[in-house]
């Protein structure tokens, strides 16, 4: 079983969509992620800088539609013609997920939820951006309600570093596997985690806009559950084609419906992408495939799932191997 894995924020590199310019009709999909966006995705993907992209408002559409353009020239090669094939969804952009062999599953960190969601046919690839804009906007304003932010906590036992996290009043934002729990909370309260680490642990202070998945992020969360209320018969969620799993949990999401109130709550809901790794693990993963900007969940599924093949699909030189990879099952 192979699996197609979108990144999450963190992920984002300057200049990272410049090499996917050069394929036909990018420019062109671009535009219409940009326009869904209410941003210059072409500038921001090929010309801003670091600082300029590590803007939430920022970060997350442009994320999403990174990896959703890859996603749709991974579909395209495999269907070998992707201008004659119709998208599962009907609006002919993200290629039939048709091409892909029948147990993939797509898993997306955080915000790459929405690219994976896309991917498996619950909201159209426009519409995912849409929400991704919205959901970037609504909790970068409010990470400025007060001062807020995460550390990545390494090593340890598990239960030893959840209880220190207890201890300050800070939550696991990002459950990752591997010894690798990512505290948030107030800025005062990492920085007293970081000043005095749990037995065994290191902190490492991540530059982030505030504690994302936390009760911090609850303005956003309902912003966010009131922007798609409204829009709820427009976005029309359809039940996912493929295997489709939820950070929240790990589990196989089998509801458009449940998705789409899944991706709502998960503005609040710590990461628990251990558990979709051993979702991952029971499903027979043998090879994973991580859309741009690739390299981070593979990274963890080599850690994690010995032996599993990988391919980081970070330029479209990169599609031969990730199509190789998918027809070898």
């Amino acid at each position: 079983m192979i699996a197609i894995l979108a990144p999450g924020q963190g992920a984002q590199k300057p200049g990272m969509l410049a090499p996917w310019l050069e394929r036909p009709g990018a420019r062109e999909r671009l535009a219409a992620f940009s326009e869904a966006s209410g941003l210059d995705l072409v500038q921001l993907g090929t010309e801003a800088d670091a600082d300029t992209i590590a803007d939430t408002a920022v970060t997350q559409p442009l994320l999403v539609a990174s990896a959703l353009l890859s996603g749709e020239a991974l579909l395209g090669e495999l269907a070998g013609d992707a201008a004659e094939r119709s998208s599962t969804r009907g609006s002919g952009s993200l290629g039939s997920a048709d091409a892909l062999p029948e147990d993939t599953t797509v898993a997306g960190h955080s915000v790459g939820e929405l690219a994976a969601a896309a991917i498996a046919g619950v909201l159209s690839p426009e519409q995912a951006v849409a929400l991704a804009a919205v959901r970037g906007r609504e909790m970068a304003a409010a990470c400025a309600v007060e001062p807020t932010s995460m550390a990545a906590v390494l090593g340890g036992d598990a239960d030893t570093v959840l209880a220190a996290l207890a201890e300050r009043d800070l939550e696991p934002a990002n459950r990752n596997g591997s010894g690798q729990v990512v505290a948030a909370g107030r800025t005062s309260d990492v920085e007293a985690l970081a000043a005095e680490p749990p037995e065994g642990a290191r902190v490492r202070p991540l530059a982030v806009a505030g504690a994302f998945h936390t009760r911090f992020m609850e303005p956003a969360e309902k912003a966010l559950a009131s922007w798609v209320g409204e829009h709820r018969d427009e976005l029309a969620p359809a039940d996912p084609v493929l295997a489709l799993l939820s950070d929240a949990d790990g589990a196989v999401v089998t509801s458009g419906t449940e998705m789409l109130d899944r991706l709502v709550a998960q503005v609040t809901r710590s990461v628990r992408w251990d558990a979709c790794m051993d979702t991952l693990r029971e499903r027979g993963l043998t090879g994973a495939v991580e859309l741009t900007p690739a390299g981070t969940l593979t990274g963890m599924v080599k850690r994690q799932i010995k032996g599993t093949a990988t391919v980081n699909v970070s330029t479209p030189d990169d599609l031969a191997a990730a199509v190789e990879l998918l027809r070898g099952q």
